[in-house]
């Protein structure tokens, strides 16, 4: 075989070269092989010549586009992880057991019966234990600390999973021009939702003399947080599908733009369907009016705008955020539902069809599992398939836009 590539490169007899090459060259370049050669009195400059023959590859490229664009699909599936153990978190109510935030000294559970001790007086000290949960037991209390534990912990599995291959990749020169201020923007994103997960557990810990409520973390601050990390996630997967998924060569006519702009105005209905979800958890709004599709006997309750000023319903009120939520979800699957007939009527590629299908099947299951979880008071383990159901939906609903992208320029 290396008797072959040396006789084909000095004819320059590609593309036979490059395949050869990619499994000579290496030996090529080693000393025991040049000493051979001089042995059997081949020139060493055939030798040379023949590996600088072969061209050097430029880098970022294809291959490393598919490996950036792998990753950050990973990437983005782990954010679905944080989405949904914080998900469950606040459903067992379990975010406030942990009542410090250290970067790595929390990384390690307290190990011994006294250090459980310890931690459970300090958590004690705080509205939750005293209004809510003052008849709880240690055995308890370690359930709710190793689940926001276990979330805080996969909040630093994803910095790390961002952060170490962006220094690697960054080294290796897998990032074009554009592509480093997209991957800097992703790290600082995670930073900064780190930081704005705290600032969210700290509205919690607050004490409130006043009130008699159930302490519960902001739902302004609970909002941004999930807000935040559906971003780091849409922005994640967007990239990585353009990087791995070619853009489809349409024809640029006139419905193929309607479609389009559908498209866009239906994916960002689903995220403010998903983000309104974020006020129902924040407010326990799940609870009130368990009925569909009246909320008790009416379609629009007496309490729906009850707080003044008005626009205080809107973010205060539980009946109001569930009628909202009610309407976004119902408009969102009327969206999709309206999507999916328009494409019918028009040729566009089969991966861009299938994309669309499952979108429309996910749309309907999402609203079955929301007016299940409404209907039977919010059981934990449906209401997490429901919001994890949210992270599915606009999922396909990036992957409908990414099929429908326009070919760069």
């Amino acid at each position: 075989m290396l008797q072959i590539y040396l006789f084909l490169s000095c004819f320059s007899l590609n593309p036979y070269t490059d395949l050869l090459g990619s499994i000579c060259l290496p030996l090529l370049r080693s000393p025991q092989l040049r000493q051979w050669l001089v042995r059997r009195n081949c020139s060493t400059f055939t030798v040379e010549s023949a590996a600088r023959s072969q061209p050097a590859v430029a880098v970022p490229n294809a291959a490393t586009n598919r490996i950036v664009g792998r990753w950050l699909l990973g990437c983005s599936g782990l954010v679905v992880g944080a989405i949904v153990l914080g998900g469950v978190t606040r459903l067992t109510e379990s975010g406030l057991s942990m009542v410090d935030w250290h970067l790595v000294k929390e990384m390690k559970p307290p190990q011994s019966e006294e250090e459980w001790q310890a931690e459970f007086s300090k958590y004690q000290q705080f509205p939750e234990f005293k209004i809510l949960n003052h008849k709880m037991t240690l055995p308890e209390f370690k359930f709710i600390f190793y689940m926001e534990w276990g979330h805080r912990m996969w909040g630093r599995l994803v910095g790390l999973a961002y952060i170490l291959p962006t220094i690697y990749f960054w080294r290796k020169g897998y990032f074009s021009r554009s592509m480093k201020g997209k991957v800097l923007g992703l790290c600082g994103f995670v930073f900064f939702q780190g930081l704005l997960g705290w600032y969210m557990v700290k509205s919690g810990l607050e004490e409130k003399p006043e009130s008699y409520d159930v302490p519960r973390v902001s739902q302004y601050r609970l909002t941004a947080h999930l807000g935040s990390a559906l971003l780091l996630y849409v922005a994640s997967l967007w990239t990585g599908l353009t990087m791995l998924l070619p853009a489809q060569n349409l024809a640029e006519t006139k419905r193929l733009i309607q479609l389009r702009r559908f498209a866009k105005g239906t994916g960002g209905l689903v995220f403010l369907t998903a983000l309104s979800g974020a006020f129902v958890a924040g407010l326990d709004a799940g609870l009130v009016y368990n009925s569909f599709p009246k909320m008790a006997d009416r379609w629009i309750p007496d309490d729906l705008l009850a707080f003044s000023p008005a626009i205080n319903n809107f973010f205060e009120n539980p009946t109001t955020v569930q009628f909202d939520h009610r309407i976004l979800g119902i408009s969102s699957v009327a969206a999709v539902t309206g999507l999916y007939l328009f494409s019918r009527r028009m040729r566009i590629p089969n991966r861009a069809k299938v994309a669309i299908s499952l979108l429309a099947a996910m749309a309907y299951t999402q609203v079955a599992l929301g007016i299940c979880t409404l209907l039977l008071y919010v059981p934990t383990p449906l209401a997490a398939t429901h919001q994890s159901g949210s992270v599915a939906l606009l999922s396909i609903a990036i992957w409908v836009l990414a099929e429908l992208r326009k070919m760069p320029k």
